[in-house]
């Protein structure tokens, strides 16, 4: 049966089959071709979209304006702080006011409840840019980085290095129970994902002869794996404070040379960027002056070495989110 996802939003990855999955990662590699070959299709052409961000972006931002421009699109950014919803507006009020401008809206913010509750009231599709709990987005271009590698994505291995309750490593243990991918959280005990999740995910896995595995050893974690996944330590939204507790819990869970060595002879490397790799940044700077390290969740040499494939990873956000804005829109 064909698959039509027309009308839906598209909140979180455990509200998709297998199936569904499939198909927007195969709608995403036709949008792929005609983006590099310079092939027009402007095949949403008179629809505009609202891109809603309470937290900031350079991927996410660009990604939805350039693949809504790319589908004909007029697109409209409401940066932190220009829109009244939550402060003067109720999130309710904003969501059908929002829905009547607008054939799509995207959120990028905090609350997994507040991303649920504007795609209840809007009357049209919703895309999760971003909250505290999932970032389904980042997984599609994840997934298509990583079947751009393999032969089959099936029975691989993928580890995630580090802050292993934070959205990033929660989307991936669901997608990757999806698709019959072995997922393992490798990270500090005290960061590890929720036991609902993790029951949940496994179930899952389970219908897809996949598994789930939680480790301290990030050791055990980088052995055999074909994927090593790992993000920045501290997310967008927390207080500085946390550095100092997160890099005594995270250090040895920096991804190293000497860890891709431990994968398999295909390993790759991923990150949803941006990445503390060197100290080219202010928070680079600052972190070096405070805790004397030049680097945090990867080092430099693993990050621009031939493991890394981040910034293919980085191109696919576009090519995905086309596929999700097309599919739920058409």
């Amino acid at each position: 049966m064909p698959v039509n996802l027309q009308g839906r939003s598209f909140l979180k990855l455990l509200d998709f089959t297998t199936e569904e999955i499939e198909y927007l990662l195969d709608l995403s590699k036709e949008f792929k071709k005609l983006k590099l070959t310079r092939t027009p299709h402007k095949y949403l052409d008179g629809k505009n979209i609202a891109l809603l961000f309470e937290k900031t972006s350079t991927r996410t931002r660009c990604s939805f304006e350039v693949a809504g421009y790319d589908l004909g699109m007029g697109v409209t950014y409401l940066e932190p702080g220009s829109s009244q919803m939550g402060h003067k507006e109720s999130i309710e009020d904003t969501a059908k006011v929002l829905g009547r401008y607008y054939d799509g809206i995207e959120y990028r913010g905090f609350s997994q409840d507040l991303v649920q509750e504007l795609s209840d009231n809007a009357g049209v599709p919703v895309w999760n840019g971003l909250t505290d709990e999932f970032h389904p987005t980042q997984m599609l271009a994840d997934i298509l980085t990583i079947e751009e590698n393999f032969d089959s994505i099936k029975g691989l291995n993928l580890t995630f290095m580090g802050d292993a309750r934070n959205n990033v490593a929660n989307s991936l243990m669901v997608i990757s129970a999806k698709l019959g991918i072995n997922f393992t959280a490798c990270g500090p005990k005290e960061l590890m994902p929720s036991e609902e999740l993790v029951s949940i995910c496994k179930e899952i896995a389970l219908t897809n002869n996949s598994n789930i595995v939680l480790t301290d050893d990030p050791i055990i974690g980088a052995t055999n794996a074909d994927i090593i996944y790992t993000d920045i330590w501290v997310s967008m939204g927390e207080p500085s404070e946390v550095w100092s507790s997160r890099i005594h819990l995270l250090e040895k869970f920096r991804v190293t040379k000497e860890l891709m060595d431990l994968g398999s002879d295909n390993c790759i490397f991923l990150h949803c960027l941006p990445s503390f790799h060197d100290i080219n940044t202010v928070v680079g700077k600052n972190i070096n002056k405070e805790f004397g390290i030049n680097e945090m969740e990867v080092t430099d040499e693993v990050f621009r070495s031939k493991y890394s494939k981040v910034f293919d990873q980085a191109e696919n956000r576009m090519h995905t989110i086309k596929a999700v804005m097309y599919a739920t829109l058409k």
